[in-house]
């Protein structure tokens, strides 16, 4: 969890220094007064990268070269200083001074999930957005998925060059057999933890909507057929496209509700439940697996909701154990536990309240 953190020229956030809690922490404050970007900060600490998607340039306070943010982790007597600078120059990471491990390392110091008012894409968007859901859960998970996901990527990568340049037909499927393997090595991880999810999903669905939730994984190619066969006879498609079609990076987890799939059915607000019920899944899930905290970003989490869904996800965010940093427009408008710390924001500016 996060003690101490700092940021100076991100967004509308001049200079901000705080000390969070260890549970439950509200942000209050109008609109346009810098509670957004304050997650957003924390979140790009924690991952190197916006959860908005935003570029550099839009991140970067007006006027301003560079943004920096700073922050201290603690739990279980072990404490980590992480450190990211960001301007037109590129991406500048450092965990306890060392700048080795990139991004990773941040993810790995302050892993983290958010709740924002676009959650719900995770159920209603594309599956990019679902497999990079699964990977973060594996992530932490599985030791080696990252090893294996990166080492995919280059193969990924190397044949779609191949293809590409129309390197031939021998050329392209001297690539195959070491593809296949880094793909069932993947796909493998992903699997495994997949396992371990499906049972907490169940029971956030029904903590949060009242009714069982099904997910398929999809791999990426037909489960009937070897991933090879199915290189062999799309080659020419892939030749064509210039790209590959089958494999791991085309996997998708697939939501159902009530038996149908959930995209299509539900509300937004049913659809920010159902979205909430997967990354609170992942959260614990993760916990479990690193026996520690996590971070939880929760961004206006009254937006679509009605009183009583609102309750229940707040009942569900609470009881989940880990650090909250959450956002509202007043101090009384979420259902809050006791000890909870509590920031005032307006124009970019944060005091303790």
């Amino acid at each position: 969890m996060i003690r101490l953190f700092r940021a100076s020229n991100f967004r509308c956030l001049t200079k901000v220094e705080l000390e969070f809690g260890p549970g439950f922490n509200l942000v209050y404050g109008p609109n346009a007064s810098g509670k957004t970007s304050l997650l957003e900060a924390l979140g790009y600490l924690g991952r190197g990268k916006s959860f908005r998607g935003a570029a550099t340039a839009n991140l970067v306070r007006h006027g301003e070269k560079e943004f920096v943010l700073f922050g201290e982790t603690s739990f279980g007597g072990r404490s980590h200083r992480l450190g990211v600078r960001n301007s037109r120059e590129g991406l500048e990471v450092r965990v306890d001074g060392s700048s080795e491990g990139g991004a990773a390392s941040l993810a790995a110091a302050l892993p983290l999930q958010v709740i924002d008012p676009e959650v719900h894409d995770l159920v209603a968007g594309g599956p990019d957005l679902r497999r990079r859901y699964l990977d973060w859960t594996a992530f932490h998970v599985e030791p080696d998925h990252l090893h294996a996901w990166r080492r995919f990527r280059r193969a990924l990568k190397q044949r779609n060059a191949a293809l590409k340049s129309r390197s031939g037909s021998a050329a392209i499927r001297s690539w195959n057999a070491e593809f296949v393997a880094l793909s069932d090595e993947l796909d493998a991880s992903r699997q495994r933890a997949m396992a371990v999810l499906q049972g907490v999903l169940q029971e956030y669905g029904q903590m949060l909507l009242g009714t069982d939730l099904g997910f398929d994984y999809q791999q990426g190619w037909s489960k009937e057929r070897p991933l090879l066969e199915s290189l062999e006879d799309g080659l020419e498609r892939d030749i064509q496209l210039g790209a590959t079609q089958h494999g791991p990076h085309r996997a998708d987890v697939r939501v159902s509700y009530d038996e149908k799939q959930a995209r299509k059915l539900v509300s937004r607000g049913q659809q920010k439940l159902l979205a909430s019920a997967m990354i609170l899944a992942a959260a614990e899930t993760a916990q479990t697996a690193l026996e520690r905290p996590l971070l939880l970003l929760l961004d206006d989490p009254a937006a679509e909701l009605d009183s009583a869904s609102l309750n229940r996800l707040m009942q569900a965010v609470i009881g989940l154990g880990c650090q909250v940093v959450a956002t509202s427009l007043e101090p009384g408008a979420l259902p809050l536990p006791d000890e909870t710390t509590v920031f005032h924001v307006e124009h970019g500016v944060l005091t303790p309240a």
